[in-house]
């Protein structure tokens, strides 16, 4: 079968597209997808940059998020059967083949039905995302209705159906953006106010907007800077959640205003082998599939490549300026 391969770290150029093997059935609980799409992550570019997360040789296969047809199933009985549309987040990460590829093959209990009413390219684009704000929002966050939002990136891959998300709890978001452009983008989504943070001071802001309460809650998609600097606009007694490591830093002010700081690094469950958590993962995805069969959350695809054109996907998603998911058609 086709796939992209990654034959070393380094930039884009050690992706290439070649034949390799095609996964096979070796458990009873397997199912044999024909992939139609995969999204691309910023975890795939740091993976390609850094190396993989298992003690695996190279080369290897990318791509945590897949969607496509079940072609064959295990010898135990199976809640799926061919021509079954499924979508998931599964491989990718060094040690199972990830979803650029024609085929991949998994536990059936990591895959779901599909949404009827998305695309397959709009199906790979979100089970990471939707996962992520999910549990950044709902979970760690414990976002309640009423509550102000600050939501960093707000045009992005899970900016941008985190917006939906807090909208659907009956929060207030104000989401952060870098042009004009973006801006109208975020307020389609649902969002309440905009903080153009190449122009506007985000702490001012953000303050000014809260009536000098600051947000309950800051979802920091970003980095150290941004959380750096999202302490000051965190209410009293609110929470901050990022998807980022920190590096040692000074945290007097989060401790003055009795800040609860959370972490929300979705790829856990997968990397530690907890299967509970990782059926909680699948749930999500189950509660989206109906929102989004309901109408009432909507990906963007900023752009769609073809499997072949992984290493300008890779480019692009790393210039930090790309607008909701990037996906590869296969």
């Amino acid at each position: 079968m086709k796939a992209i391969v990654m034959t070393a770290t380094g930039n884009p150029d050690v992706l290439h597209y070649q034949d390799i093997a095609e996964p096979q059935i070796t458990k009873p609980a397997q199912i044999k997808v024909k992939l139609a799409a995969a999204g691309v992550n910023p975890v795939d570019t740091k993976i390609r940059r850094n190396g993989l997360f298992y003690d695996q040789p190279l080369p290897a296969v990318l791509g945590c998020d897949g969607s496509g047809t079940v072609i064959e199933v295990g010898s135990a009985m199976s809640r799926f059967k061919p021509g079954d549309k499924v979508w998931f987040c599964h491989g990718g990460l060094g040690r199972e083949q990830g979803n650029y590829a024609e085929y991949n093959v998994l536990d059936e209990h990591w895959a779901t039905f599909m949404p009827e009413t998305l695309s397959f390219a709009e199906a790979a684009a979100l089970p990471l995302v939707l996962i992520t704000a999910w549990g950044g929002l709902y979970d760690r966050g414990g976002l309640q209705s009423g509550q102000t939002v600050l939501i960093h990136a707000g045009a992005g891959g899970v900016g941008h159906v985190a917006i939906q998300l807090a909208k659907l709890k009956g929060a207030r978001v104000i989401a952060t953006v870098g042009s004009q452009e973006k801006a109208d983008f975020v307020k389609a989504l649902g969002a309440d106010e905009f903080i153009l943070y190449s122009r506007d001071d985000v702490v001012k802001s953000v303050l000014e907007l809260t009536e000098g309460k600051g947000a309950d809650l800051v979802f920091d998609t970003v980095g150290e800077a941004v959380f750096k600097d999202s302490i000051p606009a965190t209410a009293h007694y609110g929470r901050i959640v990022t998807l980022l490591a920190l590096p040692e830093m000074d945290f007097t002010e989060a401790r003055m205003r009795n800040l609860l700081i959370g972490f929300e690094l979705m790829l856990t469950p997968m990397l530690r082998d907890l299967p509970e958590a990782r059926t909680k993962h699948v749930e999500i995805l189950q509660q989206c599939r109906r929102l989004l069969n309901d109408g009432l959350l909507k990906p963007h695809i900023g752009a769609q490549l073809s499997l072949q054109e992984a290493q300008e996907a890779h480019r692009l998603i790393e210039t930090g300026h790309t607008t909701g998911k990037i996906v590869l058609s296969i």
